[in-house]
């Protein structure tokens, strides 16, 4: 080869490493799309739930877990049970309010707040678990709840289901109508309305709160979610009677509340992230634990 093929040659060569150069250029240090990937986010997630109760305290453990595998650490999402940063009851103004980018309850519990929410939890004698998800993910449920949500710069998203709840426990034996007259359960939501029109007098209470209550007669009665749940809670050794299934909440839907300022200041592969690992534990009670 002459001298002048061999320059040429050269000179094809430092083209094309000049190009490949380049094209990765965009990932050196201080390259605008670095910039972004490096950027890590710290959030706070803040439940009704005492810290790790089964399926219901854990379900958001295990979410931080996966957006944090998922963002390869980009987003930590750290999680308080109820009382460690608010109280349970608390979770919708302190997101709301930017405490806490994010919360985990049901949205039943607002119903003094927004009395809509109720109905994106349960409906008495209403839907199962999956038909709940057919809903809200393909019946345009999820887009009414977030249309619900949006005056308080909110943004709801299903946090997995509890599917059909036992119908509670009681300190007497339910024989008859007559037999709810004047009795004090703590039942949330649209079910404790219409338990009040049936005679009886519903109480708004945390789980957390449950056993004291009914061990020292404060409450009569109780409805939480089933034996797996229950148990964590001893409400057997308080109550005698126990009775399924639960008429009021054939198909819980738990609610994950982020706020939407927090949201929209995410690059938009992490707010994707959440969106779908969200999803991962909205898919029924299986979902949840």
């Amino acid at each position: 080869m002459n001298q002048q093929g061999r320059m040429g040659r050269w000179l094809s060569l430092m083209i094309v490493v000049g190009l490949l150069g380049a094209c990765a250029g965009g990932n050196e240090p201080g390259a605008p799309g670095a910039a972004v990937e490096s950027q890590r986010y710290e959030w706070k997630l803040i439940t009704t739930w005492p810290k790790n109760l089964p399926a219901l305290g854990t379900a958001p453990e295990k979410f931080a877990k996966l957006v944090d595998r998922m963002s390869n650490g980009r987003l930590k999402i750290k999680v308080y049970g109820a009382g460690e940063l608010v109280g349970a009851f608390e979770v919708f103004d302190a997101v709301l309010a930017g405490d806490a980018e994010m919360g985990h309850g049901a949205a039943y519990y607002w119903r003094g707040k927004v009395p809509e929410a109720a109905f994106f939890t349960a409906v008495p004698f209403g839907l199962t678990a999956q038909e709940m998800n057919g809903w809200l993910y393909y019946g345009g449920g999820l887009e009414l709840w977030q249309e619900l949500y949006a005056p308080f710069g909110l943004i709801p998203f299903p946090g997995g289901n509890t599917g059909t709840q036992m119908g509670g426990w009681f300190n007497k034996e339910i024989k008859t109508l007559a037999d709810v007259q004047g009795l004090r359960m703590r039942i949330p939501g649209l079910g404790g309305e219409v338990f009040q029109r049936a005679g009886g007098e519903p109480v708004a209470m945390p789980g957390g709160d449950m056993y004291t209550a009914l061990q020292t007669g404060t409450i009569d009665a109780t409805d939480w979610v089933g034996p797996y749940n229950d148990l964590a809670f001893g409400l057997h050794t308080v109550a005698e009677y126990y009775y399924y299934p639960g008429w009021q909440e054939p198909g819980a839907v738990m609610e994950t509340l982020v706020n939407k300022e927090a949201f929209e200041a995410l690059p938009d592969d992490l707010q994707a992230i959440i969106e779908v690992a969200q999803r991962r534990y909205a898919r029924g009670v299986h979902g949840a634990q």
